[in-house]
C-alpha cells in the first residue's frame, strides 16, 4: 500500500525546493473528504488517489499534476465544489481536477453517435490542459491493476475501453510504459483464457531465454567495449500483448513466436548507436526487411530508436532495439519526458505532441458529426507510419494506405486542392497509388483542377480530408446559390415580385431573412438551391397578396424541371412545403419502400431508397439528411426495370407477359437473348403503382414454370 511518505520522498528525488506543505495540504484534504469511503476491495477510497500521485510521481511530473492525482476524484464522489478546491489549491489545479471530473463521467459503451461525441469531449478536456490526460493515464493504471474487484460485465467493459482508447492514446503520446502495462492488463480480462495461456508457456520458455539473454549479451558487451562503445545493455521479453496480437494476427501458435526475446542498448551519442548497428550485423545475420531507423525519421509520438533482426549462431531470432540516454527517456515516458512546468508554461510548444493536441482542436472545429471527428482522431492513434521524402529530402509519415492527395495536402492547401498526379520516384503514378515506405513523391499540378467527392475515398490523413470535405462545400454552396437564383427568378416573375424593391429597406429583409433561418440574401438562395426553402416562402412574407399571374407552366419553369429530373410531385419533405424533389435514379425509389431524403447540390431533395448502395457514402455529412415521406393520396405511377432469368423455350416471352397484363401493369419497353445452353435473359420496363404492386408481379412470374429467377434493377 502506497503511504503519502513515498509520495514525498519520490518528489524531492528529482524536484528541489517542491512545495511540500502544498502537497501535503492535498493529501490532508483528500482524506478528509474521503473519509469513510471505500473501493469494491474493502480498502479506504484514500488508496486511490495515494496510488494515482505515486505513479505521477514515478513518471517525474510537475506537482501541480502530483496534487492533482490525490484530489481527482473530490469533484465527481464527494460534496467537494470546484470554488473549494480553486480557494485551497488555486486555479491551475482546480481547472485540472474538474477537466478529470467531466472525463470520469464519460461512458464508452453507449450507441455509436453518443459514444463519438463523448470521446470527442473527452479528447477536447485533453486539448484544453495537457496535464488532464496524464492524470487521466495515471488513474486508468491504478484501476486496472486493481480491476479483479469489480463485476466480470464491468471488468469486461472498462478492459475493452482501455485496449481501444486509453493505450493508443498513452501510445500516441509516447508513453510505451504506461501503454504497455494497460495493454497486459486489458487483455488478462478480455481473454482469460489466452493470458494465462500464454504466461505458462512465457514460463516455461524462461530458464532457457534466460540462458541465451545471458550468452548474447556476453558476446555483444565484449565486442563493444572493443570498439570503445560505453553502453548500458538490457535484455528482455516482449510484452504479454504484443506476443498475443502477433499470434492472432499471423494465426500462429506460441511455440512458433520465435522474436520474443529483444534486447536493448542505451549509448552516450548517436555516432555510437550506428556503431553499435555495424557490429551487431557482423556478428549475427540481419534479417531482410526489418531494419528500421527511426532516428533520422522519428515517429510521431517523438520516438526515436534504431531497431534490427537478427539470425543468433542457434538459429534463434531475436530484436535488438538501440538508442541513446535521452532517446531511451522519451521512449518511455513521452510527453512527461518533456514536461517543464515553469513560469506558467507547459510543454515546449515545438513538441509533436503539443502539436497534436492542437490539431485534434482544428479538427473539432471544423467537423460537426462526431463520428467523423472519431475516425479521423482514431488515424492517429493507431498509426503504421509510411516515410516518404520530398525531391528536397524533406521526411514525412503517414498511416498504411496513404495516397499522393495525403501527401499534396501535407505540403499546402493549395498544393491538394490543385494536384493532378505524382511522380513517385521518378515515375507518373495515378492519385489512388498507395505510398510505400522510402518512396521520393513529386506532386504534379494544375490551375485549373479542384477536389472531387471521390478524393474522400483515397484521402486517409485528417488533415486532407478535413480540406477536401471543406473545399467542396464551399463549392457546393456556390453551386447551390446559383441554382437558388435561377429558381428564385423563375417564381419572382411568376409573382411578378420585385426583390431589387425590398431590398432598399434592408432592415424589414434582413428580419424576413432571420426568420427563415437565413443571414442574407445568398444564404437564402443557396438554402433555395438545397431544396431548404421555396421561394414562395420570401414572397408570402414580403408581400402577402401577392397572386400567381401565370396560369399554365411556363417554358422556363418546364426547363428547370427537366433539368432537375423532376417528376411530378410524389414525395414531401417534413418542415418544407414547396421545395424541389427529384427522385434518385441510383436506385429509383417506388411509393411504399423506405426512403431518406437528402439535400443534393443543384438539384434540391433527391429521395433514395433505404437501400441503395450509394446512400452510405452520400450521408458522410448527416447536416444534409433530411426527412420525407410518400404522399399519401399520390395516384402517379413508376417505371420499374425488372429481368427475368429462364429457360429458352417457345411460349417463354408469351407467358411472362400475360401474367404482368393481368396484374394490370403495362409493359412500356422490352428485350430479350438467348444463350447456347437453353437459358433466355428478358428485361423489362413495367408501369406500377407502388412497392406492393411490384411485389405481386414479381411473385407471378417465379410462379411461371421454367423461371429461374426474377429480380429488380436499379442503376
Amino acid at each position: 500500500m502506497i503511504r503519502f511518505e513515498d509520495i514525498q520522498e519520490k518528489v524531492e528525488t528529482y524536484m528541489k525546493g517542491a512545495d511540500l506543505d502544498l502537497l501535503r495540504k492535498a493529501y490532508v484534504f483528500s482524506a478528509k473528504e474521503h473519509k469513510g469511503q471505500t473501493r469494491s476491495s474493502g480498502e479506504p477510497y484514500l488508496t486511490h488517489p495515494l496510488s494515482v500521485a505515486f505513479i505521477l510521481a514515478d513518471l517525474k511530473l510537475d506537482l501541480t499534476c502530483i496534487v492533482a492525482g490525490l484530489l481527482h476524484d473530490v469533484l465527481e464522489d464527494t460534496l467537494t465544489t470546484r470554488e473549494a478546491v480553486e480557494e485551497h489549491f488555486g486555479k491551475d489545479i482546480a481547472h485540472v481536477v474538474e477537466g478529470l471530473t467531466k472525463i470520469s463521467r464519460i461512458t464508452f459503451n453507449s450507441k455509436e453517435q453518443q459514444q463519438a461525441e463523448s470521446f470527442r469531449k473527452m479528447m477536447l478536456a485533453m486539448v484544453d490542459d495537457i496535464r488532464v490526460v496524464l492524470v487521466k493515464l495515471a488513474d486508468r493504471l491504478h484501476n486496472m491493476r486493481t480491476l479483479e474487484h469489480l463485476s466480470p460485465r464491468q471488468q469486461e467493459r472498462i478492459a475493452r475501453e482501455t485496449l481501444d482508447i486509453y493505450a493508443p492514446i498513452a501510445n500516441r503520446l509516447g508513453m510505451a510504459k504506461i501503454k504497455n502495462e494497460l495493454e497486459d492488463l486489458a487483455l488478462k480480462f478480455l481473454d482469460p483464457g489466452g493470458y494465462q495461456g500464454l504466461m505458462q508457456a512465457m514460463e516455461e520458455k524462461r530458464k532457457i531465454t534466460d540462458e541465451f539473454i545471458k550468452e548474447i549479451q556476453g558476446t555483444l558487451r565484449a565486442e563493444l567495449e572493443k570498439a570503445g562503445i560505453a553502453c548500458d545493455f538490457y535484455g528482455r521479453r516482449k510484452h504479454l500483448y504484443s506476443i498475443y496480437r502477433k499470434i492472432k494476427r499471423q494465426r500462429i501458435e506460441v511455440g512458433e513466436v520465435y522474436d520474443y526475446i529483444a534486447f536493448r542498448i542505451l549509448t552516450s551519442s548517436v555516432k555510437d548507436c550506428y556503431g553499435a548497428l555495424g557490429i551487431i550485423h557482423g556478428l549475427w545475420r540481419p534479417v531482410p526487411g526489418r531494419i528500421k531507423d527511426f532516428i533520422a525519421m522519428p515517429k510521431p509520438n517523438m520516438y526515436q530508436s534504431l531497431h534490427t533482426s537478427v539470425i543468433s549462431d542457434k538459429g534463434v531470432p531475436f530484436e535488438v532495439q538501440i538508442r541513446t540516454h535521452e532517446m531511451h527517456r522519451v521512449a518511455e515516458e513521452g510527453i512527461a519526458a518533456h514536461w517543464k512546468y515553469k513560469e506558467g508554461k507547459g510543454a515546449r510548444d515545438g513538441d509533436a505532441n503539443v502539436q497534436w493536441l492542437r490539431q485534434i482542436m482544428e479538427w473539432q472545429q471544423e467537423l460537426k458529426d462526431p463520428r467523423e471527428f472519431l475516425n479521423m482522431v482514431k488515424v492517429d492513434l493507431y498509426p503504421e507510419e509510411v516515410y516518404c521524402f520530398t525531391p528536397q529530402g524533406q521526411v514525412k509519415s503517414f498511416p498504411r494506405g496513404a495516397s499522393p492527395i495525403d501527401f499534396a495536402y501535407s505540403v499546402h492547401t493549395e498544393v491538394g486542392h490543385r494536384c493532378v498526379g505524382a511522380r513517385i520516384n521518378g515515375k507518373l503514378q495515378p492519385l489512388r497509388t498507395e505510398l510505400k515506405n522510402g518512396d521520393i513523391v513529386e506532386i504534379l499540378t494544375s490551375p485549373n483542377h479542384h477536389p472531387s467527392q471521390d478524393w474522400l475515398t483515397t484521402a486517409k490523413t485528417p488533415r486532407a480530408r478535413a480540406k477536401i470535405r471543406q473545399w467542396l462545400n464551399v463549392d457546393r454552396r456556390n453551386r447551390s446559390v446559383d441554382l437558388g437564383k435561377t429558381v428564385s427568378d423563375r417564381e419572382f416573375k411568376k409573382y411578378r415580385f420585385n426583390l431589387r424593391k425590398h431590398q432598399g429597406d434592408g432592415t424589414r429583409l434582413l428580419a424576413v431573412l432571420h426568420e427563415l433561418g437565413c443571414a442574407s440574401v445568398d444564404d437564402f438562395y443557396a438554402a433555395v438551391g438545397y431544396g431548404k426553402i421555396a421561394p414562395r416562402a420570401l414572397i408570402q412574407k414580403l408581400d402577402p397578396q401577392a397572386r400567381v399571374h401565370e396560369t399554365a407552366e411556363g417554358p422556363i419553369a418546364h426547363a428547370v424541371k427537366k433539368a432537375l429530373g423532376m417528376s411530378g410531385r410524389k414525395v414531401t419533405v417534413r418542415g418544407l412545403d414547396d421545395a424541389l424533389i427529384s427522385l434518385a435514379r441510383c436506385c429509383n425509389p417506388i411509393r411504399g419502400e423506405p426512403i431518406v431524403g437528402y439535400i443534393t447540390r443543384g438539384r434540391g431533395v433527391t429521395v433514395h431508397s433505404e437501400r441503395c448502395p450509394n446512400l452510405e457514402k452520400l450521408l458522410y455529412d448527416p447536416e444534409r439528411r433530411i426527412e420525407v415521406a410518400w404522399e399519401s393520396d399520390d395516384a402517379s405511377r413508376f417505371e420499374v426495370r425488372i429481368t427475368v432469368f429462364s429457360e429458352d423455350r417457345p411460349g417463354m416471352l408469351a407467358k411472362i407477359t400475360s401474367v404482368i397484363a393481368e396484374a394490370k401493369s403495362n409493359i412500356k419497353n422490352v428485350e430479350a437473348r438467348t444463350f447456347e445452353d437453353r437459358r433466355g435473359e428478358i428485361s423489362l420496363i413495367l408501369d406500377i403503382a407502388d412497392l406492393k404492386h411490384l411485389e405481386l408481379i414479381l411473385e407471378k412470374v417465379k410462379g411461371i414454370d421454367g423461371v429461374y429467377h426474377v429480380e429488380r434493377q436499379v442503376a
